[in-house]
């Protein structure tokens, strides 16, 4: 589908939602530039600028780094996109991010990928990695031919901090605690839509027709 104007979109879901999978599909069906804010925080820290310099001093110190500081990044960047429709993920993450983002883009939708927790976990808990390629299985539906060790090379594969029990937990009760006020700003606005499912591939579709019919009408309107 081919877009007759700009448009500014949000998604949002936990870790392990499926939100890097469905952002790849609506940007191949609608041509909205997928924008992740991790990657502009580590693209500024690698190139050492002004920002980037301030971000890492609270990392290294343990802090967390402030909302203006993330927030100015983040627009400093989608000024640079100029006339581009985006759908801009892993922000905003507070509501102080998103009226920061509000004072200067009119969003036309934000997409929430709502998948159970004990999903996510079962999900995530279950990839182990292959440290040296990068390789990930997963013991469901992907699982190595010899358990534990990777196809290629036979070497042991290890389960990755990020995805062991305790810490899928702790990052899925922060994201909850965090982002639900955020939910709540989007919802007052009229503009949140949320996608339940277990599964992203059942997700997909859901989420392809709001957003067809959404810019349909959008480009009506804007004919």
């Amino acid at each position: 589908m081919v877009l007759q104007r700009v448009v500014r979109a949000v998604i949002m879901g936990p870790p392990g939602s499926g939100k890097g999978t469905v952002s790849a599909r609506i940007g191949q069906s609608f041509g909205l530039k997928h924008i992740s804010s991790g990657d502009i925080l580590r693209a500024n820290i690698s190139a050492k600028t002004e920002l980037g310099l301030l971000m890492k001093a609270c990392i290294d110190q343990g802090q967390l780094v402030p909302d203006d500081v993330i927030s100015r990044l983040i627009l400093n960047h989608l000024k640079t996109l100029h006339n581009t429709s985006w759908l801009l993920d892993g922000f905003p993450r507070t509501v102080s991010q998103a009226e920061a983002l509000d004072v200067v883009y009119s969003l036309d939708t934000v997409v929430n990928l709502n998948v159970p927790f004990d999903t996510i976990k079962q999900r995530l808990t279950s990839r182990w990695t292959h440290l040296a390629s990068g390789r990930v299985y997963n013991i469901d539906f992907n699982p190595p031919k010899i358990p534990g060790l990777d196809d290629v090379t036979g070497e042991p594969l290890v389960q990755r901090d990020d995805d062991k029990p305790e810490t899928v937990t702790r990052r899925l009760k922060s994201y909850q605690t965090q982002t639900e006020p955020v939910l709540e700003f989007y919802r007052s606005k009229g503009i949140l839509e949320t996608f339940s499912g277990t599964e992203t591939n059942k997700i997909w579709p859901h989420v392809q027709d709001f957003l067809h019919r959404k810019f349909t009408s959008a480009d009506q309107k804007f004919a």
